[in-house]
């Protein structure tokens, strides 16, 4: 049998429930692997970067299934592993490392979308860049580097005075945001999620997602939050549900979404799969909030929901995306 590695985030035994589920999401990949007669072997990430390399020449796999999230519980060195890999010139699952640095830096991919003409809310970074095309007032704060809504909740929502006022309010903020942060125009309206997976070299969105806020107050925001997506006894978690199903007079709408999470797959040349996160206001606008370049792939989560409703059974999945993996040439170091 070809042996696979599971690399995943080294998990502290007091890590938070955001960081536990990437241990949830390993023994359900290796449940699977085994299930296509692989042999899978979890190797957590170290911050001691030697341990890891030893490691992975010692195991020599036919490749890496990576699902690392952060690196010494920080998000914004999410892009080690692949850089790693790429060295040892060991083939690795979904998208590479440029990929992953330049959407796990969310400002970042932000300027990168706007100038390919991919709408994204107004954006105010930490460090005084700003762009406000439109006359939003509500911004919301939220984490440059962290995965899995890292300090988003009700409180994140302010309201733009000057400049000034929002450097400050991202400062007090840092460490409940786990760094640098950045205040994102807040487009009331819908939220969607698409799933992308590599089938057979080309690119296939998944049944389209829609997060609905069920029972919210009018008053409430209506937000995808930590609570929402982590705390199992929240109301919150409990009253925001998915969908997939849609009238026909969201036929356009289903069909545009589609569109840009392409247009997205190919401006950050990504590969294996991928999920892109919506917002739709008002008007029936689409505007992308951000690409994740390695979405959760635990059997309760949305990405695992859309290969359900597509058909896919999850360990075929997870061959598409070894299959990827082994057959693509080897990444640019």
């Amino acid at each position: 049998m070809k042996k696979i590695v599971i690399l995943h985030s080294n998990i502290a035994p007091d890590a938070s429930d955001d960081e536990l589920d990437c241990l949830v999401q390993a023994e359900a990949i290796a449940e699977a692997l085994r299930t296509l007669n692989y042999e899978p072997v979890l190797l957590p990430f170290e911050i001691n970067l030697n341990n890891t390399i030893t490691m992975l020449k010692s195991l020599k796999p036919a490749a890496v299934f990576n699902i690392v999230e952060t690196l010494d519980s920080k998000g914004s060195l999410i892009h080690f592993a692949p850089a790693i890999l790429d060295a040892l010139r060991i083939p690795y699952t979904g998208c590479p490392t440029q990929a992953i640095y330049l959407t796990s830096n969310k400002p970042m991919a932000k300027k990168i979308m706007r100038d390919a003409g991919v709408s994204t809310p107004d954006w105010i970074e930490q460090d005084g860049f700003i762009s406000r095309q439109n006359d939003c007032n509500q911004y919301l704060i939220k984490s440059s580097w962290e995965h899995a809504s890292i300090g988003l909740d009700e409180n994140s929502l302010i309201t733009f005075t000057d400049k000034a006022a929002m450097i400050k309010e991202m400062k007090l903020r840092e460490k409940k945001l786990g760094g640098f942060c950045y205040a994102e125009a807040y487009i009331d309206g819908r939220e969607f999620n698409v799933a992308l997976i590599s089938d057979h070299e080309e690119a296939r969105v998944l049944p389209i997602a829609e997060m609905l806020f069920q029972d919210y107050a009018p008053e409430k925001l209506k937000i995808v939050d930590y609570k929402a997506k982590w705390d199992a006894d929240s109301f919150e978690y409990n009253n925001t549900i998915r969908r997939f199903d849609f009238q026909d007079d969201d036929s356009l709408l289903i069909s545009s979404l589609r569109e840009i999470a392409l247009q997205c797959w190919n401006v950050f040349s990504l590969c294996g799969y991928a999920r892109v996160d919506f917002r739709v206001d008002n008007n029936s606008k689409p505007w992308v909030l951000e690409v994740n370049t390695n979405p959760c792939l635990s059997p309760d989560a949305g990405f695992a929901a859309a290969l359900e409703k597509a058909e896919i059974k999850y360990h075929e999945a997870i061959g598409l995306i070894i299959d990827n993996a082994l057959k693509s040439t080897r990444r640019e170091i």
